[in-house]
């Protein structure tokens, strides 16, 4: 908004708005998932870490989070998800169907 001067930004259906003297404060970020960072590292990484999505907390997963930030790594969320998280040592069984594809693919 160049008459007011604002930046207006929709977060989650939520509107923000920045003051053109702000903009200095705001830095460009990507969001990653620990599955595809596997292998990079990041400056910076933050984790959410709530029970909304509990079958998502595993051991493995948020050791592969802690280890992908160099210098700072933020959890955010709550200590009774994390103890689930480290509590759970089992992968979860996936369902792609990618066998049955593959096979449907060089039958045909």
């Amino acid at each position: 908004d160049t008459v007011n001067q604002k930046l207006i930004v929709f977060f989650d259906g939520r509107r923000v708005e920045y003051d053109f003297h702000e903009l200095d404060d705001i830095m460009l970020s990507y969001a990653v998932s620990v599955h595809k960072s596997q292998g990079s590292e990041y400056p910076a990484v933050v984790m959410p870490v709530h029970t909304q999505h509990y079958m998502l907390l595993q051991r493995n997963l948020i050791y592969t989070a802690l280890t992908r930030g160099r210098r700072l790594v933020i959890m955010v969320g709550t200590k009774k998800a994390l103890a689930i998280g480290i509590g759970n040592n089992r992968t979860q069984k996936r369902y792609t169907y990618l066998q049955e594809r593959l096979k449907k693919t060089v039958n045909s």
